[in-house]
């Protein structure tokens, strides 16, 4: 394939650590993490251990590294076409595709075994089942061929939950399927939005991304099914499910509500693309702290403020 063999051209070792850092796009894995603590402290009920945590995150990083490596020698051909992606570390020919390889199976085995023997089986298997996923669902099948790309695809971005839930009891319940079922949901406005500002890229290279096969217009419809879809699930963790209370449904309802108005603004503009940029920006801060509310409400220091209230609200 062209521009994806070329020399290699570091001039120390550190250019040589950033560019194995820039295969395992790092930016895209603090959302994966983020999902995954949240479901171990619903799991715990606020009181997660610490080393088990950790342990979870690191392992769950490695795999995400080893997945997002994997993408980029595969998808080398696109990224060698693309203006966006031309400068990663194999287009640019500062890491070979077969060293690459060799990275990214060191870093799916390292997470298999920290998970495996430090956590459990069942969340090994299940981070791992995020990498096949991730390759051979979306990356090989799904990319390439169709406009639903993003839609199944993202069952492997809401894996973590799983991960993190089995982290913790060793099983699942309908909790954390409902976690998945919420980013499940949540990623297509998350990366249609993104996908509405490099249109013309994906056109480039022939992917058949929503907008480019259907047009804006459509896709932002879809975008504005997907979000309506996503909001009631975030309450479901209220009610029926119970695992949460109001101080994570008062924060939920804030930003289902910023969530709602964004996808609107596009809807009415399906063309403007600063307001797709707006759209993908909220997304990414709307999951983290939707997150981050799932962790506060379970802490035995909110329950403890909310039951020295006049009022109980749990």
């Amino acid at each position: 394939m062209i521009g994806t063999s070329l020399a290699r051209h570091h001039e120390n070792f550190l250019e040589v650590i950033k560019s194995y850092y820039q295969l395992t796009k790092p930016r895209i894995i603090p959302l994966l993490l983020i999902t995954t603590a949240a479901s171990m402290w619903i799991a715990s009920e606020g009181r997660v251990d610490p080393f088990l945590l950790l342990i979870t995150l690191v392992g769950g990083t490695l795999a995400a590294a080893s997945a997002q490596v994997m993408n980029c020698i595969y998808d080398r051909d696109i990224d060698y076409s693309m203006l966006r992606t031309q400068k990663r570390p194999i287009p640019a020919g500062k890491v070979q595709p077969h060293h690459a390889l060799i990275f990214a199976v060191i870093l799916g085995v390292l997470s298999f075994t920290l998970l495996t023997f430090c956590v459990n089986l069942v969340a090994a298997c299940l981070a791992m089942s995020g990498i096949a996923f991730y390759m051979l669902v979306y990356t090989h099948w799904l990319k390439r061929h169709t406009t639903q790309n993003i839609v199944i695809g993202g069952a492997a971005g809401a894996i973590p939950p799983l991960v993190g839930w089995a982290a913790v009891t060793g099983d699942l319940s309908w909790t954390p399927w409902l976690l998945f079922t919420i980013i499940f949901l949540w990623t297509p406005p998350h990366f249609w939005s993104l996908a509405l500002m490099i249109k013309d890229d994906y056109a480039e290279v022939e992917v058949p991304m929503l907008p480019v096969v259907a047009g804006e217009e459509s896709t932002v419809k879809q975008i504005w099914l997907y979000t309506w879809l996503t909001v009631p699930c975030t309450l479901f963790l209220i009610y029926p499910f119970g695992n949460l209370g109001l101080v994570y449904g008062a924060i939920a309802f804030y930003l289902n509500f910023l969530f709602l108005g964004k996808t609107w603004q596009l809807k009415q503009n399906p063309t403007d693309k600063q307001l797709a940029r707006s759209l993908f920006k909220y997304s990414i801060l709307y999951m983290m702290l939707l997150c981050t509310a799932m962790v506060v409400d379970t802490l035995p220091i909110t329950h403890n403020i909310i039951a020295a209230l006049p009022i109980n609200l749990y």
